[in-house]
């Protein structure tokens, strides 16, 4: 079966919560959209994950903190980073005037290595 559809549709304007779609799901791989609306990582909260994450801004604005880095990441449209696994890292914020859209690769380290 041939699966498709379109990153940007379905998007609400406001969300009480970020919204995690999973696109794409293979043994060592997942592929997510995340819609955010003015969301952030919790304070003091990083993100430290067992897999690479590569993710693009697809639309609207966000700030992503590398901990060992002196100052946030501006990312915007067409903006992408890869996260190796275990690189804690946090949201900052993300433009609350409209949804940012961020296309998410998930990828384990059994797979990166093959």
């Amino acid at each position: 079966m041939i699966a498709s559809g379109n990153l940007l549709s379905g998007i609400l304007a406001s969300l009480a919560e970020e919204a995690f779609d999973t696109l794409l799901a293979r043994p060592g791989l997942r592929i997510e959209r995340i819609v955010s609306t003015g969301h952030a990582s919790p304070a003091d909260f990083w993100y430290d994950q067992p897999q690479d994450e590569w993710v693009c801004v697809i639309s609207g604005a966000a700030s992503l903190f590398i901990e060992y880095e002196a100052a946030p990441r501006l990312l915007r449209a067409g903006d992408w980073i890869e996260i190796p696994a275990h690189v804690r890292h946090r949201v900052e914020w993300t433009d609350p005037t409209q949804p940012t859209v961020w296309l998410a690769v998930h990828i384990d380290a059994a797979l990166r290595q093959s």
